[in-house]
Protein backbone atom coordinates (compact mmCIF):
# COMPACT_ATOMS: atom_id res chain seq x y z
CA UNK A 1 0.00 0.00 0.00
CA UNK A 2 2.69 2.34 0.87
CA UNK A 3 4.20 2.33 -2.55
CA UNK A 4 0.67 3.40 -4.39
CA UNK A 5 0.24 6.28 -5.71
CA UNK A 6 -3.26 7.92 -5.62
CA UNK A 7 -4.78 9.99 -8.10
CA UNK A 8 -7.66 12.74 -7.62
CA UNK A 9 -8.73 14.15 -10.98
CA UNK A 10 -10.68 17.65 -9.59
CA UNK A 11 -9.56 20.11 -6.93
CA UNK A 12 -12.95 20.80 -5.67
CA UNK A 13 -14.05 20.23 -2.54
CA UNK A 14 -14.71 16.77 -3.03
CA UNK A 15 -11.23 16.37 -4.21
CA UNK A 16 -9.55 17.75 -1.43
CA UNK A 17 -11.82 15.60 1.31
CA UNK A 18 -10.54 12.78 -0.59
CA UNK A 19 -6.94 13.73 -0.33
CA UNK A 20 -7.10 14.49 3.16
CA UNK A 21 -9.14 11.33 4.35
CA UNK A 22 -6.94 9.15 2.72
CA UNK A 23 -3.96 10.72 4.86
CA UNK A 24 -6.22 10.45 7.69
CA UNK A 25 -6.84 6.47 7.09
CA UNK A 26 -3.13 5.76 7.05
CA UNK A 27 -2.01 6.02 3.53
CA UNK A 28 0.99 6.66 2.99
CA UNK A 29 1.49 6.43 -0.76
CA UNK A 30 2.15 9.38 -3.29
CA UNK A 31 -0.71 11.78 -3.80
CA UNK A 32 -1.77 13.62 -6.68
CA UNK A 33 -4.05 16.30 -7.13
CA UNK A 34 -5.31 17.62 -10.74
CA UNK A 35 -6.94 20.87 -11.26
CA UNK A 36 -8.22 22.57 -14.28
CA UNK A 37 -8.13 25.65 -11.97
CA UNK A 38 -4.42 27.54 -11.56
CA UNK A 39 -6.43 28.25 -8.18
CA UNK A 40 -6.02 25.67 -4.62
CA UNK A 41 -8.93 24.06 -3.67
CA UNK A 42 -11.19 26.50 -2.79
CA UNK A 43 -14.87 26.91 -1.14
CA UNK A 44 -17.69 27.09 -3.47
CA UNK A 45 -21.01 28.72 -1.92
CA UNK A 46 -19.48 31.60 -0.88
CA UNK A 47 -18.81 32.77 -4.40
CA UNK A 48 -22.74 33.37 -5.02
CA UNK A 49 -23.25 34.88 -1.52
CA UNK A 50 -21.09 36.60 0.73
CA UNK A 51 -18.24 37.16 -2.31
CA UNK A 52 -20.92 39.22 -4.04
CA UNK A 53 -21.68 41.23 -1.00
CA UNK A 54 -20.68 45.36 -0.18
CA UNK A 55 -18.57 45.52 2.43
CA UNK A 56 -17.66 48.20 4.94
CA UNK A 57 -14.77 50.63 4.22
CA UNK A 58 -14.60 48.81 0.58
CA UNK A 59 -12.95 45.56 2.32
CA UNK A 60 -12.31 42.77 0.29
CA UNK A 61 -14.19 39.66 0.30
CA UNK A 62 -12.35 36.72 2.99
CA UNK A 63 -10.58 34.19 1.04
CA UNK A 64 -12.20 30.94 -0.11
CA UNK A 65 -9.50 28.85 0.27
CA UNK A 66 -9.59 25.63 1.72
CA UNK A 67 -5.95 25.06 2.59
CA UNK A 68 -2.42 26.48 1.75
CA UNK A 69 -0.05 25.61 -1.23
CA UNK A 70 2.67 24.43 2.28
CA UNK A 71 -0.06 22.51 4.38
CA UNK A 72 -1.24 20.32 1.39
CA UNK A 73 2.44 19.50 -0.59
CA UNK A 74 3.92 19.64 3.43
CA UNK A 75 1.97 18.19 5.82
CA UNK A 76 -0.49 16.50 3.50
CA UNK A 77 2.56 15.37 1.01
CA UNK A 78 0.16 16.14 -2.25
CA UNK A 79 1.69 16.49 -5.60
CA UNK A 80 -0.48 19.60 -7.25
CA UNK A 81 -0.78 19.37 -11.18
CA UNK A 82 -2.96 22.55 -11.38
CA UNK A 83 -3.97 24.54 -14.30
CA UNK A 84 -4.75 22.48 -17.10
CA UNK A 85 -7.70 19.77 -16.63
CA UNK A 86 -7.39 15.78 -17.23
CA UNK A 87 -8.50 15.16 -20.52
CA UNK A 88 -8.67 11.71 -20.79
CA UNK A 89 -8.10 8.41 -18.92
CA UNK A 90 -6.69 4.94 -19.93
CA UNK A 91 -8.37 1.90 -17.36
CA UNK A 92 -6.17 -0.26 -18.80
CA UNK A 93 -2.95 1.53 -18.79
CA UNK A 94 -4.42 2.70 -15.27
CA UNK A 95 -3.16 6.44 -16.46
CA UNK A 96 -5.60 9.62 -16.55
CA UNK A 97 -3.87 12.09 -19.21
CA UNK A 98 -3.42 15.75 -18.98
CA UNK A 99 -2.43 17.62 -21.56
CA UNK A 100 0.78 15.80 -22.78
CA UNK A 101 1.45 14.30 -19.93
CA UNK A 102 0.37 10.94 -18.02
CA UNK A 103 0.20 10.17 -14.71
CA UNK A 104 0.15 6.99 -13.41
CA UNK A 105 -2.55 5.68 -10.57
CA UNK A 106 -3.26 2.16 -8.54
CA UNK A 107 -6.66 4.22 -6.88
CA UNK A 108 -8.20 6.84 -8.73
CA UNK A 109 -11.06 9.04 -7.57
CA UNK A 110 -12.76 11.31 -10.06
CA UNK A 111 -14.09 14.53 -8.52
CA UNK A 112 -14.12 16.68 -11.61
CA UNK A 113 -17.48 18.37 -11.03
CA UNK A 114 -20.35 20.22 -13.43
CA UNK A 115 -19.19 23.26 -16.04
CA UNK A 116 -21.69 26.06 -16.01
CA UNK A 117 -24.27 26.10 -19.26
CA UNK A 118 -23.68 29.41 -21.24
CA UNK A 119 -26.42 31.05 -23.47
CA UNK A 120 -25.72 30.25 -26.88
CA UNK A 121 -23.17 33.12 -29.20
CA UNK A 122 -22.38 34.88 -25.82
CA UNK A 123 -18.64 34.26 -26.55
CA UNK A 124 -17.86 37.39 -28.73
CA UNK A 125 -19.14 39.70 -26.22
CA UNK A 126 -17.92 40.46 -22.25
CA UNK A 127 -19.89 41.75 -19.46
CA UNK A 128 -21.37 37.86 -20.07
CA UNK A 129 -20.63 35.49 -17.24
CA UNK A 130 -22.03 32.60 -15.68
CA UNK A 131 -21.36 31.51 -11.91
CA UNK A 132 -18.95 28.59 -11.37
CA UNK A 133 -15.59 29.70 -10.43
CA UNK A 134 -13.88 31.95 -8.31
CA UNK A 135 -12.64 33.79 -11.77
CA UNK A 136 -16.52 34.36 -12.60
CA UNK A 137 -16.97 35.62 -8.72
CA UNK A 138 -14.42 38.12 -9.51
CA UNK A 139 -15.48 39.65 -12.48
CA UNK A 140 -19.06 39.67 -11.60
CA UNK A 141 -18.40 41.37 -8.19
CA UNK A 142 -16.43 44.04 -10.06
CA UNK A 143 -18.99 44.83 -12.53
CA UNK A 144 -21.54 44.82 -9.66
CA UNK A 145 -18.87 47.60 -7.57
CA UNK A 146 -18.96 49.49 -11.05
CA UNK A 147 -22.80 49.75 -10.65
CA UNK A 148 -23.61 47.89 -13.40
CA UNK A 149 -27.05 47.28 -14.44
CA UNK A 150 -27.47 43.70 -13.97
CA UNK A 151 -30.07 40.99 -15.61
CA UNK A 152 -29.88 37.90 -14.10
CA UNK A 153 -30.97 34.84 -16.72
CA UNK A 154 -32.27 31.91 -14.69
CA UNK A 155 -34.36 31.94 -11.17
CA UNK A 156 -32.74 29.15 -9.75
CA UNK A 157 -30.69 29.49 -6.51
CA UNK A 158 -27.49 30.83 -7.93
CA UNK A 159 -29.07 33.31 -10.29
CA UNK A 160 -31.26 34.64 -7.02
CA UNK A 161 -28.18 35.03 -5.04
CA UNK A 162 -26.63 37.03 -7.66
CA UNK A 163 -29.81 39.32 -8.10
CA UNK A 164 -30.41 39.70 -4.13
CA UNK A 165 -26.45 40.91 -4.23
CA UNK A 166 -26.80 43.44 -6.63
CA UNK A 167 -30.50 44.61 -5.17
CA UNK A 168 -28.88 44.78 -2.31
CA UNK A 169 -26.06 46.98 -2.99
CA UNK A 170 -28.95 49.03 -5.02
CA UNK A 171 -28.24 48.41 -8.20
CA UNK A 172 -31.18 48.00 -11.20
CA UNK A 173 -31.65 44.06 -11.53
CA UNK A 174 -33.81 42.31 -13.50
CA UNK A 175 -34.32 38.06 -13.71
CA UNK A 176 -35.53 36.40 -16.82
CA UNK A 177 -36.49 33.07 -16.40
CA UNK A 178 -37.85 30.87 -19.35
CA UNK A 179 -40.43 28.39 -17.06
CA UNK A 180 -43.79 29.70 -15.79
CA UNK A 181 -42.76 29.19 -12.35
CA UNK A 182 -39.04 28.86 -10.85
CA UNK A 183 -37.41 26.41 -9.23
CA UNK A 184 -39.95 23.42 -10.07
CA UNK A 185 -37.46 21.00 -10.60
CA UNK A 186 -35.88 21.57 -7.08
CA UNK A 187 -38.71 22.41 -4.58
CA UNK A 188 -41.94 21.81 -6.98
CA UNK A 189 -44.55 23.87 -8.23
CA UNK A 190 -46.37 25.75 -5.81
CA UNK A 191 -43.11 26.34 -3.30
CA UNK A 192 -41.13 27.11 -6.30
CA UNK A 193 -43.58 30.45 -6.87
CA UNK A 194 -43.45 30.89 -2.45
CA UNK A 195 -39.42 31.09 -2.96
CA UNK A 196 -40.08 33.53 -6.06
CA UNK A 197 -42.48 35.78 -3.91
CA UNK A 198 -39.06 36.85 -2.29
CA UNK A 199 -38.12 39.21 -5.22
CA UNK A 200 -41.11 40.69 -5.38
CA UNK A 201 -41.47 41.24 -1.68
CA UNK A 202 -37.58 43.06 -1.89
CA UNK A 203 -38.34 45.29 -5.03
CA UNK A 204 -36.64 42.70 -7.94
CA UNK A 205 -38.73 42.55 -10.88
CA UNK A 206 -39.01 38.60 -12.10
CA UNK A 207 -40.18 37.82 -15.15
CA UNK A 208 -41.45 34.29 -16.04
CA UNK A 209 -42.37 32.53 -19.12
CA UNK A 210 -40.01 34.28 -21.55
CA UNK A 211 -37.32 33.14 -22.72
CA UNK A 212 -33.45 34.90 -24.71
CA UNK A 213 -33.59 35.69 -27.82
CA UNK A 214 -30.20 36.87 -27.97
CA UNK A 215 -27.43 39.91 -26.67
CA UNK A 216 -26.74 42.55 -28.45
CA UNK A 217 -23.79 44.81 -27.93
CA UNK A 218 -20.82 46.26 -29.49
CA UNK A 219 -17.95 44.21 -27.95
CA UNK A 220 -19.67 44.51 -24.63
CA UNK A 221 -23.13 43.83 -23.47
CA UNK A 222 -25.66 46.40 -23.87
CA UNK A 223 -29.34 44.47 -24.07
CA UNK A 224 -30.67 41.05 -23.64
CA UNK A 225 -33.21 40.51 -26.51
CA UNK A 226 -36.73 38.27 -25.42
CA UNK A 227 -38.80 35.97 -26.97
CA UNK A 228 -41.95 38.18 -26.95
CA UNK A 229 -39.96 40.65 -28.49
CA UNK A 230 -39.07 43.37 -25.54
CA UNK A 231 -35.24 43.84 -24.50
CA UNK A 232 -33.72 44.69 -21.49
CA UNK A 233 -30.98 47.20 -21.42
CA UNK A 234 -27.72 45.29 -19.27
CA UNK A 235 -24.32 45.94 -18.10
CA UNK A 236 -23.92 42.67 -16.96
CA UNK A 237 -25.56 39.75 -17.62
CA UNK A 238 -25.57 36.47 -15.03
CA UNK A 239 -26.23 33.13 -17.06
CA UNK A 240 -27.74 30.51 -14.04
CA UNK A 241 -29.31 28.23 -16.56
CA UNK A 242 -27.92 24.75 -14.62
CA UNK A 243 -24.83 22.51 -15.21
CA UNK A 244 -23.51 19.97 -17.06
CA UNK A 245 -21.49 17.28 -15.45
CA UNK A 246 -17.81 17.08 -16.55
CA UNK A 247 -17.28 14.14 -17.83
CA UNK A 248 -16.38 14.40 -21.45
CA UNK A 249 -12.93 13.62 -20.91
CA UNK A 250 -13.73 9.80 -20.17
CA UNK A 251 -15.16 9.57 -23.23
CA UNK A 252 -13.94 6.10 -24.69
CA UNK A 253 -12.85 5.04 -20.79
CA UNK A 254 -15.02 1.94 -20.29
CA UNK A 255 -17.03 3.86 -17.86
CA UNK A 256 -20.77 4.20 -18.17
CA UNK A 257 -21.38 7.57 -18.61
CA UNK A 258 -25.54 9.24 -18.05
CA UNK A 259 -25.72 12.37 -16.56
CA UNK A 260 -22.54 11.78 -14.69
CA UNK A 261 -20.38 8.95 -13.90
CA UNK A 262 -22.41 6.30 -13.30
CA UNK A 263 -21.22 4.24 -9.61
CA UNK A 264 -22.78 1.44 -7.27
CA UNK A 265 -24.01 2.27 -3.72
CA UNK A 266 -20.18 2.30 -3.10
CA UNK A 267 -19.44 4.87 -5.51
CA UNK A 268 -17.39 2.52 -7.25
CA UNK A 269 -17.66 2.52 -11.33
CA UNK A 270 -17.63 -0.51 -11.73
CA UNK A 271 -13.81 -0.18 -13.26
CA UNK A 272 -10.83 -1.31 -11.21
CA UNK A 273 -10.28 0.76 -8.47
CA UNK A 274 -11.84 3.68 -9.84
CA UNK A 275 -14.00 5.50 -7.76
CA UNK A 276 -15.95 8.98 -8.34
CA UNK A 277 -17.55 11.45 -5.97
CA UNK A 278 -18.94 15.25 -5.99
CA UNK A 279 -21.46 17.04 -9.03
CA UNK A 280 -20.05 14.02 -11.31
CA UNK A 281 -21.13 11.16 -9.27
CA UNK A 282 -24.75 9.34 -10.32
CA UNK A 283 -24.85 6.84 -7.11
CA UNK A 284 -27.41 4.83 -5.92
CA UNK A 285 -29.07 5.96 -2.35
CA UNK A 286 -30.33 3.37 -0.87
CA UNK A 287 -32.10 5.49 1.51
CA UNK A 288 -34.25 6.60 -1.12
CA UNK A 289 -33.88 3.73 -3.43
CA UNK A 290 -32.91 5.68 -6.22
CA UNK A 291 -29.79 6.79 -8.67
CA UNK A 292 -28.75 10.64 -7.27
CA UNK A 293 -26.62 13.38 -8.94
CA UNK A 294 -26.43 16.18 -6.18
CA UNK A 295 -24.85 19.22 -6.78
CA UNK A 296 -24.78 19.93 -2.84
CA UNK A 297 -21.78 20.95 -0.46
CA UNK A 298 -22.56 18.52 2.56
CA UNK A 299 -22.81 15.44 -0.51
CA UNK A 300 -19.48 16.37 -2.19
CA UNK A 301 -17.53 16.36 1.12
CA UNK A 302 -18.59 13.19 2.32
CA UNK A 303 -18.69 11.47 -1.11
CA UNK A 304 -14.69 12.81 -1.68
CA UNK A 305 -13.81 10.96 1.88
CA UNK A 306 -15.56 8.10 1.58
CA UNK A 307 -14.43 7.52 -2.19
CA UNK A 308 -10.70 7.82 -1.49
CA UNK A 309 -11.09 5.20 1.04
CA UNK A 310 -13.05 2.78 -0.58
CA UNK A 311 -10.59 3.24 -3.62
CA UNK A 312 -7.65 2.56 -0.93
CA UNK A 313 -9.18 -0.12 0.62
CA UNK A 314 -11.94 -1.82 -1.68
CA UNK A 315 -12.21 -5.70 0.14
CA UNK A 316 -14.19 -2.84 2.86
CA UNK A 317 -15.79 -0.24 1.34
CA UNK A 318 -19.06 0.61 2.45
CA UNK A 319 -21.94 2.23 0.66
CA UNK A 320 -23.11 5.96 0.99
CA UNK A 321 -26.42 6.84 1.64
CA UNK A 322 -27.43 10.24 2.64
CA UNK A 323 -30.79 12.59 2.98
CA UNK A 324 -29.51 15.47 0.35
CA UNK A 325 -29.19 18.81 2.06
CA UNK A 326 -28.92 22.52 0.50
CA UNK A 327 -29.20 26.07 1.60
CA UNK A 328 -29.29 29.66 -0.43
CA UNK A 329 -29.31 33.03 1.07
CA UNK A 330 -31.54 35.67 -0.87
CA UNK A 331 -31.86 39.39 0.72
CA UNK A 332 -31.91 38.57 4.44
CA UNK A 333 -33.70 35.21 4.63
CA UNK A 334 -32.58 31.70 4.27
CA UNK A 335 -33.97 28.65 2.64
CA UNK A 336 -32.85 25.24 2.82
CA UNK A 337 -34.52 21.80 1.75
CA UNK A 338 -33.91 18.22 2.87
CA UNK A 339 -34.35 15.14 1.12
CA UNK A 340 -36.45 15.04 -2.55
CA UNK A 341 -38.84 17.15 -4.14
CA UNK A 342 -40.90 14.49 -5.57
CA UNK A 343 -44.45 15.05 -4.26
CA UNK A 344 -47.38 12.85 -4.02
CA UNK A 345 -48.07 16.22 -1.46
CA UNK A 346 -46.89 19.15 0.31
CA UNK A 347 -48.17 20.68 2.98
CA UNK A 348 -47.08 23.57 4.82
CA UNK A 349 -47.27 22.82 8.56
CA UNK A 350 -45.49 26.34 10.08
CA UNK A 351 -46.44 29.95 9.27
CA UNK A 352 -48.36 31.16 5.57
CA UNK A 353 -45.85 30.56 2.53
CA UNK A 354 -48.28 33.42 1.02
CA UNK A 355 -47.33 36.08 3.08
CA UNK A 356 -45.17 34.97 6.16
CA UNK A 357 -41.31 35.20 6.55
CA UNK A 358 -40.87 32.20 8.29
CA UNK A 359 -42.62 29.03 7.03
CA UNK A 360 -42.27 25.14 6.99
CA UNK A 361 -43.13 22.97 4.19
CA UNK A 362 -43.27 19.55 4.21
CA UNK A 363 -42.83 16.69 1.06
CA UNK A 364 -45.42 13.32 1.06
CA UNK A 365 -43.97 10.51 -0.99
CA UNK A 366 -46.76 7.45 -0.78
CA UNK A 367 -47.16 6.90 3.28
CA UNK A 368 -43.18 8.32 3.83
CA UNK A 369 -42.41 12.17 4.61
CA UNK A 370 -39.82 12.56 1.67
CA UNK A 371 -38.65 16.08 2.10
CA UNK A 372 -38.54 19.14 4.17
CA UNK A 373 -38.19 23.05 2.78
CA UNK A 374 -37.92 25.70 5.30
CA UNK A 375 -37.50 29.60 5.02
CA UNK A 376 -35.61 31.09 8.21
CA UNK A 377 -36.25 27.45 10.02
CA UNK A 378 -32.74 27.28 10.86
CA UNK A 379 -33.69 25.95 14.20
CA UNK A 380 -35.98 23.59 12.81
CA UNK A 381 -34.83 22.08 9.21
CA UNK A 382 -31.80 19.21 11.04
CA UNK A 383 -34.77 17.91 12.99
CA UNK A 384 -36.55 17.27 9.70
CA UNK A 385 -33.37 15.51 8.08
CA UNK A 386 -33.36 13.39 11.08
CA UNK A 387 -36.51 12.31 10.95
CA UNK A 388 -35.87 11.62 6.74
CA UNK A 389 -32.80 9.60 8.22
CA UNK A 390 -34.89 7.34 10.05
CA UNK A 391 -37.05 6.87 7.01
CA UNK A 392 -40.49 8.10 9.25
CA UNK A 393 -43.65 8.45 8.04
CA UNK A 394 -45.95 10.99 7.13
CA UNK A 395 -47.50 10.70 9.92
CA UNK A 396 -45.06 10.38 12.46
CA UNK A 397 -43.75 13.98 10.65
CA UNK A 398 -47.24 15.58 10.83
CA UNK A 399 -47.40 14.60 14.57
CA UNK A 400 -43.52 15.91 14.82
CA UNK A 401 -44.89 19.16 13.29
CA UNK A 402 -48.14 18.99 15.43
CA UNK A 403 -45.90 18.84 18.62
CA UNK A 404 -44.02 22.18 17.63
CA UNK A 405 -46.81 23.94 17.07
CA UNK A 406 -48.33 23.27 20.60
CA UNK A 407 -44.95 24.05 22.47
CA UNK A 408 -44.80 27.49 20.35
CA UNK A 409 -48.45 28.15 21.69
CA UNK A 410 -47.43 27.55 25.17
CA UNK A 411 -44.43 29.11 25.71
CA UNK A 412 -46.11 32.44 23.59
Amino acid sequence: MSQENLVVAGASLAGLRAVEAARKAGFTGGITLIGAEDHLPYDRPPLSKAYLEQLPNGAGPASTTFRTEEILRDELGVELVLGTPATGLDTAGQRVLVGDHTVAYDALVIATGADARTLPDSEGLSGVYTLRTLDDAMAIRQALEAGARTVVVGAGFIGSEVAAAARKRGLDVTILEALPTPLVRAVGERMGAACAALHERNGTPLRCGVGVQGLEGDGRVERVLLTDGTSVEADLVVVGVGTIPTTGWLEGSGLRLDNGVVCDATLWTGVGRVYAAGDVARWHNSLFDRMMRLEHWTSAAEQGALAAKNALFPESATSYQTVPYFWSDWYDSRIQFVGVPTADEIEVVEGDSDVDGRWVALYREGDRLAGALTLNGQNVIMKYRGLLMKKASWGEALAFAAARRTDVVSSS
